[in-house]
């Protein structure tokens, strides 16, 4: 099998996976039901693609986030739009990324939530084993539920040409379809959107390949938890899935290549992150570079070397999970004239490539690999296709916006901390941090050991960044984004009244520290002054 559909506990490798109990079967039939209808929706095999058009105003390559927005959105604009998929309606958010990780990252807080019910809260005491194999059937229930919305079907109905097949370009207004769903065809184009997202990276380490591992391509294929878990990087997709698959019970190992976890994010948090971590189990080794791997019966060993010292590592299943990669190769892109590179499709800041009639945007041509970056871009380069502009933006106008969901989540937006510690910066910005165990909401539900940290254009009150740790840290961050985009000052979102007690006070805290640094002793010499003159 290729390394993408290879389980570690396939019976293809020798490892039959032990009689089912009946509620077992009964959760893996509901399961596969799910993964039934899923794939109806988002590649059905019955699907026949459609007559072309003699011409489409826009042909866009990829039905994930952005491709899907950018179809939907060009053909309630009235053009006639093609979308071209090879693989499944939704991409990897739908199918391989957001929505089965997170609907997993919920059921294993749940299972932490009820260890730890009674230490913390006095709660009841929790014995016996949660069933993964429930976990599993809720997760693919949920992600077939939701994949109506991007379907085939939902997407003939808005207007517009759904092709299910592999698309290469064979001239520079010219993409051809391939696949079993018709013959091959030939699809012109005024407009094209290249939007055909990303992969798992693949390591060059010896023995790796013949060993079968996960990524997040195959990782919510599995019916059985891996009793132990080596998992390969500490960014996080690693961070996510390792205390994911610890706090189900597995005996999880992150092997990292870098100093610290979360590389893009402040040293701080991830150094909350990574105590969360081993506080559920897990163990973490730094700076630690894989550089053989093999398998003996149902054993997986990688070797590492940390400070030249080679150390090795067991367990019953890997995860690679060491970045991702653009997906541009075999679209023919150089017979389009589109330049690219291993870090994918090369634009301009309105997206177009050096083919002016066509765009890029998604994990392909940004270094932004979001779901929700996506969508964003897909709503600024529509007008620019087509539009002459006209509605449509640069994408260095956006403010974004990122979060990873580990326990507690770590959420971002505009200037890092790495950039905040640019010596040549330093003089001008203004740093504000406010720890949760100031904020009573954190204290009151056992949450304290985040922070809101906040940086401002030096003796201004310019908001220039922030990142946020706590356990709701991915929806809180929006209320600074919101201010950022709108020229909102953290003043002003001072002067906004939060309920009591949330922790979306920490902002109001934050904008009372400042406001208490700009106090100075002569302001405070003159208020003192003024409030003399009272009779």
């Amino acid at each position: 099998l290729p390394r993408t559909a290879r389980s570690p506990t396939s019976q293809s490798e020798g490892h039959a996976r032990p009689p089912a109990s009946q509620s077992e079967s009964h959760e893996l039939t509901v399961a596969s039901e799910a993964e039934h209808r899923r794939m109806a929706n988002v590649f059905p095999a019955s699907w026949k693609n459609p007559t072309p058009a003699e011409d489409y105003h826009l042909v866009v390559l990829g039905a994930g986030t952005a491709g899907l927005v950018s179809a939907a959105i060009a053909s309630a604009l009235g053009a006639r739009v093609a979308l071209i998929e090879r693989t499944a309606m939704g991409g990897d958010c739908l199918n391989i990324g957001c929505v089965p990780s997170k609907a997993l990252i919920r059921s294993a807080r749940s299972w932490h939530a009820a260890r730890t019910s009674h230490e913390r809260f006095g709660g009841p005491q929790v014995t016996g084993e949660g069933s993964f194999s429930e976990a599993i059937a809720r997760m693919r229930m949920l992600r077939a539920n939701l994949s109506k919305v991007d379907s085939t079907a939902r997407f003939s109905e808005l207007g517009v040409d759904a092709f299910l097949g592999d698309a290469t370009f064979s001239a520079d207004n010219a993409v051809v379809v391939a696949g079993k769903h018709g013959p091959d065809t030939t699809l012109k184009f005024r407009r094209a959107i290249i939007a055909t997202g990303g992969r798992a990276s693949s390591l060059d380490v010896s023995g790796l390949e013949g060993i079968g591992y996960f990524t997040n391509e195959n990782i919510f294929d599995i019916d059985e938890m891996p009793q132990s878990l080596l998992v390969i990087g500490g960014g996080p997709i690693g961070c996510e899935l390792g205390q994911t698959f610890a706090r189900f019970g597995a005996a999880v190992t992150i092997i990292n290549a870098g100093p610290r976890l979360l590389l893009h994010d402040d040293a701080d948090a991830a150094k909350l992150v990574e105590q969360s971590l081993v506080a559920d189990g897990a163990t973490v080794h730094h700076g630690a570079k894989v550089v053989s791997a093999r398998a003996e019966g149902g054993v997986r060993t990688l070797v590492y070397e940390v400070d030249g010292k080679k150390c090795e590592a067991t367990g019953s299943a890997v995860l690679l999970a060491a970045g991702r990669s653009p997906s541009v190769e075999g679209l023919g892109l150089e017979k389009a004239g589109v330049k690219y590179d291993r870090k994918g499709v090369g634009v301009d800041d309105k997206f177009r490539t050096s083919n002016k009639r066509i765009f890029a945007i998604g994990d392909c041509a940004s270094k932004y690999q979001f779901t929700h970056a996506a969508d964003a871009q897909a709503r600024l380069v529509v007008p620019n296709a087509l539009l002459f502009g006209m509605g449509g933006g640069k994408g260095s106008s956006l403010v974004m916006p990122w979060c990873t969901y580990t326990s507690p989540e770590v959420a971002h937006v505009g200037m890092t901390a790495k950039e905040a510690e640019d010596a040549t910066k330093q003089d001008k910005i203004d740093t504000v941090t406010v720890e949760f165990d100031d904020v009573d909401r954190a204290v009151l539900d056992g949450d304290a050991e985040g922070f809101l940290r906040i940086y401002l254009e030096k003796g201004k009150d310019r908001i220039l960044g922030a990142t946020l740790v706590s356990d709701h840290a991915g929806e809180t961050i929006s209320e600074i984004t919101a201010a950022m985009v709108n020229g909102i000052g953290l003043s002003g979102l001072g002067k906004t009244i939060h309920p009591y007690p949330t922790h979306a006070e920490a902002i109001r805290k934050a904008s009372d520290a400042h406001r208490k640094k700009q106090f100075t002793p002569f302001a405070k010499k003159v208020v003192g002054f003024v409030v003399g003159l009272v009779r």
